[in-house]
């Protein structure tokens, strides 16, 4: 029954704070003139709706009655609010008491004033249906903007426009989420495969100085989680002091990225100046996740899915769950990641891709004036897209796990917007995310009988691919179709055979430089011919390949 009761309350909770919306408060100046601005609210339209259309509002006198809280009859004027929108200020009583003396003494709404975080004015289903008049919360800071701008006597309007279905800035999002995550991925596997086959290059060309891959373990899985969670809590604690240092972070590792992904580019990039400051940082963003995906690499299907689901787990917690947990009501990792309101600094995490709202709406004006994707919703699943392009340069697929886990990325961002479209509410994008990219690899696999294959990345060779003989001391053996190898005369080398290219899986001037084979060993070749006769030597299998 305990169990029950908490489960309902969370609902409640949740309905709670969908319900909760963002409207607009236009204000005028007394005196006259044409000239106004909006300012964002918080109302709850189960106390009672805002239209939707301005044209339609009737501009009414704001009453300044900030001094007092409205907690009981002793704080009502001497004259009536007929006519009027108070303003009073947030306090102890509930918002019903509020309220329900505003209505008696004849406003027509009632604002009011919060120095703290805006919090839904929420009441029971009794008390909404008693009210008729709207209940929305101002902020302090908006208020002081008010007096000065326009003084203590304004007209007031309360509103609600519609918002549009979707704004287009989720457009650019996806394509700059899925363009990071198909060439992130494309870039990695291609990469990897060419570093496969110059392992064994003896030169020291720019390959050899290469930044190294690393190899991610499922001990590294468990602490990269691990510390994700801690840092995270402490950022929710104490974000104004570390801030900065998640700032500072950023900047080192997106310019590293930066560097990583111009390097290739032999031309010079023309300078430029950039009026907002989210198109530097979703550039420097893009980077630094093509980099990342460069760098990391998931050497297993495995491995791909343990940490798909970890962190699966993670984010679904730290969104849906945490707002039960805390004081506030709020989702830790919505407030991490749009900066808590409360914040002396004012400083928003870089870690996001950030688009400002190409369509009008109440929300640009609200403390959410831009749409987020984290960067964790891009690099998690391109790791797996990574590991897919690999496996298809292995086992030669033509690219069909690359394409489908790609376009299973794609499908799952669109569910994403759809899901944040219908709850306006913060989401966690691994929700949707992981099960559309693990569940369509597993099929292609399923579909192709590679998921032993796929699973264990049994398909990857960890040193050069090589055919099932090796060149060692002497002549090198000849193929079905070569001529024997004739005698050379005395004193001189024997004619040298061109070797086999990359592309065959030799490295270049493979035992050039070998040690001088042991000729007890039952491997080696003789040195010298016996009786005009050469000894060709038996075809040797090396570790990790194929015979």
């Amino acid at each position: 029954m305990a169990a029950a009761s908490r489960l309902a309350a969370a609902l409640l909770l949740l309905v709670a704070q969908v319900a909760c919306e963002f409207g607009m408060l236009r204000v005028v100046s007394q005196s006259g003139g044409t000239r106004g601005k909006d300012y964002c609210i918080l109302y709850n339209p189960q106390w009672a709706h805002l239209p939707h259309d301005l044209s339609k509002v009737s501009l009414l006198k704001l009453r300044d009655l900030s001094s007092t809280q409205l907690c009981s009859h002793l704080d009502l004027p001497v004259e009536d609010l007929t006519n009027q929108i108070g303003l009073v200020a947030r306090g102890n009583c509930t918002f019903y008491e509020k309220v329900r003396l505003a209505q008696g003494s004849g406003a027509r709404a009632l604002l009011i004033v919060s120095k703290e975080k805006l919090v839904p004015p929420g009441g029971n289903k009794t008390q909404y249906e008693e009210i008729s008049i709207p209940v929305a919360l101002l902020s302090h800071r908006d208020l002081q903007d008010i007096f000065r701008l326009f003084g203590h006597a304004v007209m007031v309007a309360l509103y609600a426009p519609s918002e549009p279905v979707m704004d287009y800035n989720m457009v650019i999002i996806f394509v700059m989420a899925v363009g990071t995550v198909a060439l992130g991925g494309y870039w990695a596997g291609s990469r990897d495969v060419k570093k496969r086959y110059m392992k064994h290059k003896r030169d020291d060309g720019p390959e050899k100085h290469e930044d190294e891959a690393v190899d991610v373990t499922p001990v590294m899985i468990c602490v990269f989680v691990v510390m994700c969670c801690f840092m995270l809590v402490l950022l929710y604690y104490f974000y104004d002091r570390l801030v900065y240092v998640i700032i500072g972070i950023f900047c080192l590792a997106s310019s590293t990225g930066l560097y990583s992904c111009l390097a290739p580019c032999v031309r010079k990039l023309p300078f430029c100046t950039f009026r907002w400051a989210w198109v530097l940082q979703d550039i420097l963003g893009i980077a630094f996740c093509l980099y990342m995906l460069k760098t990391i690499r998931l050497p297993t299907f495995k491995a791909c899915t343990l940490l798909l689901l970890v962190l699966f787990i993670y984010d679904v917690f730290f969104v849906f769950i945490t707002p039960f947990l805390t004081k506030s009501g709020n989702s830790i990792m919505v407030e991490v990641a749009t900066g808590p309101s409360n914040s002396s600094t004012h400083e928003k995490l870089p870690m996001v891709l950030k688009v400002p709202r190409l369509n009008t709406s109440p929300l640009s004006l609200c403390d959410r004036p831009f749409s987020l994707l984290g960067f964790g919703d891009i690099l998690v699943p391109g790791l797996l897209v990574a590991y897919c392009h690999r496996f298809d340069i292995q086992v030669q697929s033509s690219r069909i796990y690359f394409v489908a886990c790609t376009i299973a990325y794609g499908l799952g961002l669109l569910v994403t917007f759809v899901a944040l479209v219908l709850m306006q509410r913060g989401q966690p994008a691994l929700l949707y995310l992981v099960p559309c990219t693990l569940m369509t690899s597993c099929t292609v696999a399923l579909w192709r009988q590679e998921l032993g294959a796929f699973w264990t990345g049994s398909g990857f060779a960890k040193d050069v691919p090589q055919s099932s003989w090796a060149p060692t001391k002497g002549p090198v053996p000849p193929r079905d179709s070569d001529a024997p190898f004739s005698q050379q005369p005395p004193g001189e080398e024997p004619a040298k055979r061109p070797l086999p290219t990359e592309e065959a899986g030799l490295p270049e001037e493979a035992g050039a430089a070998d040690p001088p084979v042991d000729p007890n060993s039952s491997m080696a070749s003789t040195s010298s011919p016996t009786n005009g006769d050469q000894v060709q030597p038996s075809p040797v299998v090396q570790p990790g390949t194929s015979a």
